[in-house]
């Protein structure tokens, strides 16, 4: 294979899809996708989910004023509604223009999406600003996944079933799963 140079401002960094749930000042939900998320070891077993969030928007406002989110996890079926709240800004009203069903989380007050198959609720541990932009580094407080999911141990989740956008400037979907650690080796 041959490479080449090219100047640093591509960026390929392939990123889930999630759309953030928050709780506005007035109490009303507020849902933005956010597709820079990612996690990093803590100590012993523990790792801390990573979201980093650039500019003024209402959703890390929130964030920062609350210290809690959910994570909900974007499917290829939720497109339309990823598109809907990536387009319409806090600032244009309410976002309830298409319908979507919404529920609380199970162990923090966060608004969560019914049609997410994987949902993260998080309490922020503690955040660090870069330019414009924060990273929150955030405990997982209670994960809700698809029932149809069976892990059996921790690196058990197949995505195929959680059929996950994945972005890097466009939305991509997953292929076929290709094996586990060790497959590739014999």
């Amino acid at each position: 294979m041959k490479r080449k140079s090219v100047e640093p401002k591509y960026s390929m960094c392939v990123q889930p899809a999630f759309i953030i749930g928050t709780v506005n000042e007035d109490g009303s939900d507020n849902f933005a996708p956010i597709t820079w998320l990612s996690a990093t070891h803590e100590e012993g077993d523990g790792y801390l989910l990573v979201i980093s969030m650039a500019g003024t928007k209402r959703t890390k406002q929130n964030v920062i004023r609350t210290g809690l989110l959910s994570a909900n996890l974007v499917s290829k079926d939720m497109l339309p509604l990823m598109d809907y709240f990536g387009s319409k800004h806090a600032a244009d009203g309410k976002k309830n223009d298409i319908a979507y069903g919404m529920s609380r989380g199970e162990v923090l007050d966060v608004p969560t999406l019914d049609e997410s198959p994987w949902v993260y609720e998080c309490e922020v541990s503690r955040s660090v600003e870069t330019g414009d932009s924060t990273t929150f580094f955030c405990r997982v407080k209670n994960i809700q996944m698809d029932e149809r999911l069976s892990p059996k141990d921790i690196f058990d989740i197949d995505l195929t079933v959680l059929d996950p956008v994945v972005y890097s400037g466009r939305y991509h979907s997953l292929g076929d799963m290709l094996g586990e650690i060790g497959d590739f080796v014999k």
